[in-house]
């Protein structure tokens, strides 16, 4: 069979995209068993941790994203790692859950209640006093690193306060308490933005990057005000504080190598060897979504940007580091029903994961640095409608066999008016027939079948994903707190601190008797390339 494969091929008779039949599809599964049986596990010690987390980033839409940038056969970065496993989403009182409960189940181990940061189950939402209580504060991954002596950072495309990062510093019982006009009279929580900048381990991180200066800074002109998303996100600093600059002047204090950026220019131009302390807050609230960004030197860096450049700061620390990346505007353009902007999101997230395997393999750090991509939670997408291979995955599938009037690929579950694409006419409800429309522009409104004030989360596993030391612990479906035990357990933090180093016993020799049959398959391909 493999004999009259590279005759197909080198003769001139290549498959087309019609016609890949059954030799093909053997082909590479025999390819996937050989880098399969090939697998070596690592079994060192992490010296470093980089933990992507896709906000709202559920299976649905990892799927979508693919389809949406390398095709069906295509596949993202992560989904090349050699570790996968499920996570379960919900938390100690819903079974849908939000960011703030389940980034604090991932970085502390422990569930939570929903919206809640950083402190345990004895402390309800909005309960401030016994948020005050020290025994019900959670510790982090941040400051289990900072005290086995590791460098720390967090970034993200949201604000630096908000529920994914927040999650990492803060202990409060409502997410949306970033700013202190926000926080009830005569609660004496303080503030997550005061809690990043005054307190551990916030004010110990080496880098900090992302959104926010309004939470940050009294009186920042042209504040953010968005009219559907509440709470955190309309809070404005009320107090005439500058945390921004009291926290520069701390590390001028501590005689610290730091500094301060607000656009990708000044963030460009960071000279990564001589600074250990770098602050970047780029935008008033959130990023603006990533096709809206301004992109010029002056204007909000990408997710690349900011992380090849925490990791050329971090990974000068002797001990290692950890580092916490979020893409969180996947979530924000679900909750405005804007699918296309979501997949962008998406793949914004992957050219920075791409972009970070490729620094560290430069800098020789890559079979000591643990890298994880995961997601808190899903969301409603859905993909359905039998479209053809190869169609526009945000395009029209098929023709409702009730109504006779096409429908899109991708649908959401609920969403806000403008994604409600119903109407009455004569009496009877009708829906609009979105082939008379651009279905595959930014501002298009994914339907949705119940009308809403925004599109929800979905209470779906999410997956996670892992290469490097010890990332063959990620291998079933898992609790989302045992995230946080697999990082400890490969960084040798808290009780793993003496844990003896395992042993390899995976069995690889017996993939040698598939070597005449890839060295064919090598062949194949190569006449393929050739005849193309």
């Amino acid at each position: 069979m493999f004999l009259f494969l590279v005759f197909l091929a080198c003769s001139g008779s290549v498959l087309s995209f019609e016609d890949l039949d059954d030799s093909y599809w053997r082909q590479k599964n025999v390819e996937d068993l050989q880098a399969t049986l090939n697998l070596k596990h690592n079994f060192n010690v992490a010296k470093n941790v980089i933990l992507f987390i896709g906000d709202g980033m559920g299976p649905y839409t990892v799927t979508a994203a693919r389809i949406y940038s390398e095709g069906e056969t295509g596949y993202l970065s992560w989904e090349r790692f050699p570790h996968i496993g499920g996570i379960k989403t919900y938390t100690n009182d819903y079974q849908v859950p939000d960011s703030a409960a389940t980034a604090t189940a991932i970085y502390t181990g422990v569930k939570v209640n929903q919206g809640t940061l950083g402190v345990d189950v004895s402390v309800k939402r909005l309960d401030c006093n016994a948020s005050l209580v020290e025994k019900s504060h959670l510790v982090t991954l941040a400051t289990l690193a900072q005290e086995a002596g590791k460098a720390t950072g967090i970034l993200t495309t949201t604000r630096v306060t908000h529920a994914t990062p927040g999650a990492m510093f803060a202990h409060t019982p409502e997410r949306d308490w970033e700013c202190d006009s926000v926080v009830p009279a005569g609660c004496r929580t303080k503030d997550v933005a005061r809690q990043l900048v005054e307190d551990n381990p916030g004010k110990r991180f080496n880098v900090i990057m992302g959104g926010g200066r309004q939470v940050l800074k009294a009186n920042t002109p042209n504040y953010t005000y968005d009219p559907i998303l509440s709470g955190g996100d309309n809070c404005i600093r009320t107090d005439g504080r500058d945390l921004i600059n009291e926290w520069a002047q701390d590390k001028a204090a501590e005689g610290a190598r730091y500094a301060v950026v607000e656009n990708a220019k000044e963030l460009s131009n960071v000279d990564t060897e001589n600074t250990d302390y770098l602050l970047g807050i780029f935008y008033n609230s959130h990023f603006p979504l990533d096709h809206l960004r301004n992109k010029t030197e002056y204007g909000v860096p990408s997710l690349e940007q900011m992380v090849t450049k925490a990791v050329k700061v971090l990974k000068k620390n002797e001990n290692g580091f950890f580092l916490m990346v979020e893409g969180g505007l996947i979530d924000k353009a679900h909750h405005l029903g804007k699918a296309r902007a979501a997949l962008d999101e998406v793949v914004e997230l992957n050219k920075a994961v791409n972009a970070t395997m490729n620094l560290l393999e430069t800098a020789g750090i890559k079979d000591d640095t643990l890298v994880i991509v995961t997601s808190d939670h899903s969301h409603t997408l859905t993909i359905v409608g039998y479209p053809s291979r190869g169609s526009n995955i945000l395009g029209v599938a098929s023709k409702s066999r009730i109504d006779n009037i096409p429908f899109t690929t991708l649908n959401y579950v609920n969403a806000k008016r403008g994604n409600f694409h119903y109407k009455v006419v004569n009496g009877q409800v009708e829906r609009e027939d979105p082939s008379l429309v651009d279905t595959t522009s930014y501002d298009y409104d994914v339907p949705a079948a119940i009308l809403d004030n925004q599109n929800s989360h979905g209470g779906s596993d999410v997956f996670v994903y892992a290469t490097g030391p010890h990332s063959h612990l990620f291998h079933h479906i898992h609790e989302q707190t045992y995230i946080n035990t697999a990082i400890k357990y490969a960084l040798r933090l808290e009780e793993f601190s003496h844990a003896e180093p395992a042993q390899q016993t995976q069995q690889t020799s017996g993939s040698l008797k598939f070597l005449p049959s890839v060295i064919l398959l090598f062949l194949v391909q190569i006449c393929f390339l050739i005849w193309k």
